[in-house]
């Protein structure tokens, strides 16, 4: 049945062929092109839930009575799993050149949870998005990826909005009991992300494994350690509310387990600009949910930093993405 279909599908395309076609104007040419290759709207929704999901982290990590430790152990126990059942390409792939860039995921992880328990979800995830910076800096280091020009303006607008977080006077709050040490871990989040990013990089330039399963193998690895390297700090638990219980799982299953694999179905249909604006969606709306549900407001000064963060970040993007058409 499979083969007489096959057959009439050749035979009528051979018909298709022997029929002489109209030349198609250029500008028209482009448009079909266009609609072509423009991605379905599934995809975009995908990528869009994954920045949704992965924003909901600081409420969710504020919401729970743990401390940093044991939020951060048992949060990567349960995404670990979530991915390793959700997600079929962090099951395949496994090598150990994998393993350092997985630390550096999983001490991303750690500070990132220490930095929303001290500081505002506000500064936490803004200064985490500074990891560009970095990024740039490490590049012609491990990459010998040379500087360009509009890297200058990225590097000189993050480094901007990183110096307004550590600026004036930090005030302690409920959810944000000390916010100096919250923003130096979250620098260091930073720090450790560039370093994953620039890993990943590594692993796509030299093997041919690299890639999306790289990437997802990274996560699930990254997990698995910071799971273990917090462990001995979390335990033993003095107190387990069940509000706790369900914290832990949104955060293990929901907040990165099912966003990654929002993420992996989406973005292989989604160009490189698009999918990162939709992306910027967690540091615009991960301090909005801390907001709504813990009633936490940044200063003035740390929202300023992270709109230039966010902003020099989307310009350089769009810059890149004009040069590679």
């Amino acid at each position: 049945m499979s083969d007489s279909l096959a057959q009439d599908g050749a035979s009528a395309q051979d018909a298709q062929a022997a029929v002489p076609k109209k030349p198609v104007p250029a500008p028209a040419a482009s448009v079909v092109r266009g609609l072509v290759e423009r991605p379905p709207l599934s995809a975009r929704l995908l990528v869009l839930a994954a920045a949704l999901l992965f924003s909901t982290g600081g409420a969710a990590i504020k919401a729970a009575s743990f401390n940093p430790w044991q939020v951060a152990s048992f949060r990567s126990g349960v995404a670990a799993l979530a991915i390793l059942l959700l997600v079929p390409e962090a099951r395949r792939n496994w090598r150990w050149r994998y393993a350092p860039i997985a630390l550096a995921y999983a001490l991303t992880l750690l500070f990132f949870v220490g930095a929303t328990k001290l500081t505002t979800a506000a500064n936490a995830i803004f200064l985490q998005s500074a990891s560009p910076l970095f990024v740039l800096l490490i590049g012609p280091l491990l990459l010998k990826e040379p500087i360009r020009r509009s890297d200058l303006l990225l590097m000189a607008g993050v480094a901007c909005g990183m110096v307004l977080f550590f600026s004036g006077r930090n005030v302690a709050a409920a959810t944000a009991p000390n916010p100096t040490a919250g923003n130096v871990l979250g620098a260091l989040s930073a720090v450790t992300y560039a370093f994953t990013l620039t890993g990943l990089r590594w692993t796509e330039r030299g093997h041919a494994s690299g890639g999306l399963s790289a990437g997802m193998v990274t996560v699930l690895m990254g997990n698995l350690m910071a799971c273990a390297l917090a462990l001995p700090m979390a335990l033993p638990v003095a107190a387990w509310r069940w509000q706790d219980t369900l914290v832990i799982l949104w955060l293990g299953i929901f907040q990165i387990g099912l966003a990654y694999l929002c993420l992996t179905r989406g973005v292989r249909r989604v160009p490189a600009f698009e999918a990162t604006t939709l992306l910027l969606l967690e540091p615009a709306l991960n301090p909005v949910w801390t907001w709504f549900v813990h009633g936490e407001r940044p200063t003035a000064l740390a929202l300023t930093g992270g709109v230039i963060i966010v902003a020099s970040t989307l310009l350089n993007s769009w810059w890149q993405s004009r040069g590679s058409q």
